[in-house]
């Protein structure tokens, strides 16, 4: 065969030849599609047996299962959602007429069961705290006001031929007391939420608690009131004798960091008669040490401790809080707040109390995030009287 026999035979193949090119490059990027789809599928149904897998370990432990089915359905909803992430029961919660310590909030928050927000405030509320003295209420709006009448109405004796003039009239104050969000981040490993033997909802409730009262208690004493409560130590003060409203007055004890028993009577007798029946001393441990050694003229200590488990010990008769955040006795330290709290200073929050479940961020581990909103003010400043460690 000649060459020129063989070159019309290749070019007479050529179409043959691309066309077999083309039918390999399509079959071959139609199974590279197909390999990516059973792939994704593949990956889809792994995902939905590991969860299928939790939800049957979470059911197949009885003693948690048993314990779940007692409570509310909500109860067991907030459980499930804690220990594996499963927010299907939150999801199938009726909401309509519920209190908001199982609704949703709008921002996906949801809100923790009522056991554990019930803790939670009851150790606010026995933690040594201004709290526990002070007036609490609860709004549902970003900001609590406080309407005080701090001023008298005139009078004057008349007979009955002189005409009446005209008498002053009383003027109101009022106090705005913003809420600021008091928030709380602890976390948990996977692997303890996942045993069974672990108290979820004690950990969570202390961990928060703990946190939120001592975040608390030191704004109710010394916050500035900048995305914080403002604390009654924060105001001006000013001597007794030259009191005015929108300050707190004082009673200095004549001595540079030294206080005696006659400056505690000074100081009981500086606050108003119509506060004193109310009244209590605030102060912290190392002041106590101090204050519970003073003896009057006849040798008899001024200070009595409580004659019941659970009652706070006494001076002069009244009540004594024991608050770590005021200021040890030092020159000039205002160390000793005596007052009608539930009067002179006001605590106002959200009754919600919202947790956010985050397991991404910090793996293994479990995030919580909690929030509270709550805000604190004098809103009597005549009810608040301090002792001041000093000559002037």
């Amino acid at each position: 065969m000649s060459k020129t026999d063989i070159a019309a035979l290749a070019g007479e193949g050529a179409p043959l030849v691309h066309d077999v090119k083309q039918a390999v490059t399509g079959f071959v990027s139609e199974f590279r599609g197909f390999q990516d789809e059973v792939q994704t599928k593949l990956k889809q149904t792994e995902e939905r047996l590991t969860m299928l897998d939790r939800k049957s370990q979470f059911a197949a432990r009885p003693h948690l299962a048993a314990s779940i089915d007692e409570g509310a359905p909500h109860q067991k909803a907030f459980n499930a959602y804690v220990r594996s992430g499963d927010d299907d029961a939150l999801r199938g919660l009726d909401m309509e007429g519920k209190s908001l310590s199982t609704a949703v909030n709008s921002d996906g928050g949801y809100l923790v069961d009522p056991q554990t927000a019930d803790t939670v405030k009851s150790v606010l509320k026995s933690t040594a705290s201004i709290r526990s003295i002070a007036n609490v209420v609860n709004v549902e709006a970003n900001s609590f006001d406080v309407l005080i009448d701090h001023t008298d109405v005139g009078a004057g004796w008349a007979d009955e031929a002189t005409a009446t003039v005209e008498t002053g009239t009383p003027s109101i104050d009022r106090i705005s007391i913003p809420l600021h969000e008091l928030s709380a981040l602890p976390k948990a490993s996977q692997r303890l939420l996942d045993d069974s033997a672990f108290d979820i909802e004690g950990w969570l409730a202390g961990r928060i608690a703990d946190k939120f009262a001592r975040a608390e208690a030191d704004a109710f004493i010394n916050g500035d009131g900048a995305d914080k409560p403002r604390g009654f130590l924060n105001h001006t003060t000013v001597e007794n004798d030259t009191w005015s409203w929108g300050n707190i007055g004082y009673v200095a004890s004549g001595v540079a960091g030294g206080v005696d028993a006659d400056d505690i009577v000074d100081l009981v007798y500086a606050l108003g008669a119509q506060y004193r029946a109310n009244g209590a001393f605030v102060m912290n441990s190392k002041t106590a040490g101090l204050i519970r050694k003073l003896k009057d003229a006849d040798g008899r200590f001024l200070w009595s401790d409580g004659l019941a488990a659970g009652e706070p010990a006494r001076l002069m008769g009244y009540p004594v809080v024991i608050a770590e955040d005021m200021p040890d006795a030092a020159t000039d330290s205002y160390s000793i707040a005596f007052g009608d709290f539930a009067a002179g200073y006001t605590v106002a929050e959200r009754p919600d109390l919202r947790v956010l479940r985050d397991p991404f961020s910090a793996k293994p581990h479990v995030l919580f995030y909690a929030t509270k909103r709550v805000g604190g003010d004098v809103s009597d400043f005549a009810a608040i009287k301090l002792l001041k460690f000093g000559t002037a």
